[in-house]
């Protein structure tokens, strides 16, 4: 092979196999064979289509079915060295190593530890679900991985139950409307007094609070949860209380709910561990701080895509910019000459059928939102910034209500 290749003889190391890590392997093997890739995954790598999670039980689809390769099968059409269910202990930028722990067994004694070295390293981890204190993780479930989606939908296949959601933004409320179509009663609770209320302005929001209504879906808006506990019939009690009565009636809660099963659509947190050990800039919230053009971190060597990682301070969570991305990453990799990635913000569409709501820019609740549309069933509206300039635009339109 030529000097450029044996210059990067330990190739190039993913973190996290999941849409993001994936499309980094796509690309770079798209105009490089050869290149060594190493894949590092906590599970064990299979590839599918994680915003299809949101809309799966509905569709009587298992965990199975969405699986499109496993990870053994992709690793092995793309020549890729695949470390399945394993973790990364640690991370030396200055010697360019990984520390791994292989738990193949449960039992310590059968774990194995190796350090493997990287010429360029991309973290593509993902981000965690967050739990607060009043969602004990034991009790609750999250769709954030297809191996917790399966073990849902296996329980949620035996018949009809009650499940509560909290947090309505585009996941909370997507997944509602999707466990009601599959013959669920569904509670939506969310600390805001309607979904996605930290996206869009009241207006907006009435509206979709309003459609979520109208198919049947509980929702309690502008409440806490509180705790959860599983009663003596082996049931789930969620208590909670209205956040504006709360000082003024603290006696006067609400009845628990009683229900079958509780799902946490709370948010996402990027996990410390890695970026702090590489010594790379990152905020838990928004995720590793990028370059917007190159998508390299201020660590040499190391690169960041997909959910854990930001630009401008703005979480990237989207599915669409993945590819671009990644085919930036590949180029600057493999020296490519290339023109940089230019960082758009992706369209963002509700998947729910009883209202349709398509965004674009970057939405903020609080802004100087201006209505350019609005009837029964369509309104249009656009954020200005500071200078009057269009920075994101809505447009939604519902179906009219059918009269009694």
């Amino acid at each position: 092979m030529s000097a450029e290749r044996s210059s990067t003889s330990n190739g190039v190391v993913i973190v996290g196999a999941g849409l993001a890590g994936w499309h980094v392997i796509d690309a770079i093997r798209a105009k490089d064979k050869d290149i060594p890739i190493t894949l590092i995954t906590a599970d064990n790598g299979d590839r599918y289509h994680k915003p299809m999670l949101t809309m799966a039980i509905s569709q009587n689809k298992s965990a199975t079915d969405l699986v499109r390769a496993t990870g053994a099968d992709a690793a092995a059409a793309a020549n890729v060295n695949l470390h399945a269910n394993t973790q990364v202990s640690d991370v030396n930028a200055a010697s360019q190593q990984l520390h791994l722990i292989s738990a193949l067994r449960s039992d310590p004694v059968y774990t194995n530890y190796a350090t493997i070295s990287y010429d360029k390293l991309v973290l593509a981890m993902g981000a965690h679900p967050i739990f607060p204190k009043s969602l004990p993780e034991d009790l609750v479930w999250h769709v954030n991985h297809i191996e917790r989606f399966g073990q849902l939908q296996e329980q949620l296949a035996t018949g009809s139950q009650s499940v509560a959601i909290v947090g309505a933004g585009m996941v909370g409320t997507e997944i509602a409307e999707d466990l009601l179509k599959a013959g669920h009663e569904v509670t939506l609770i969310d600390l805001n007094d309607a979904p996605l209320a930290q996206m869009l302005p009241p207006k907006a929001t009435a509206r979709i609070a309003q459609a979520v209504k109208s198919q049947g879906i509980n929702f309690l808006g502008g409440c806490q949860v509180s705790s959860i506990t599983r009663n003596n019939e082996g049931k789930l009690q969620v208590s909670y209380e209205p956040i504006a009565s709360a000082k003024e009636s603290s006696d006067q809660q609400p009845e628990p709910l009683i229900v079958d099963h509780v799902i946490a659509s709370t948010g996402l947190l990027v996990d410390d561990k890695l970026p702090a050990a590489a010594g790379v800039e990152f905020d838990r919230r928004t995720g590793i701080v990028v370059d917007a053009t190159t998508l390299r971190t201020n660590a040499s060597n190391i690169y960041a895509i997909g959910d854990c990682m930001s630009i401008n301070g703005v979480a990237c969570r989207y599915v669409a910019p993945l590819r671009a991305q990644a085919a930036t990453i590949a180029d600057d990799i493999l020296g490519h000459d290339h023109e940089g990635y230019d960082h758009k913000p992706p369209m963002i569409r509700l998947k729910n059928k009883a209202i349709s709501v398509m965004v674009t820019g970057v939405p903020q609740a609080a802004g100087n939102w201006q209505v350019k549309t609005e009837s029964e069933d369509e309104l249009i509206m656009e954020l200005l910034d500071n200078n009057n300039k269009v920075s994101a635009t809505l447009s939604m339109k519902a179906p009219v209500t059918p009269k009694a």
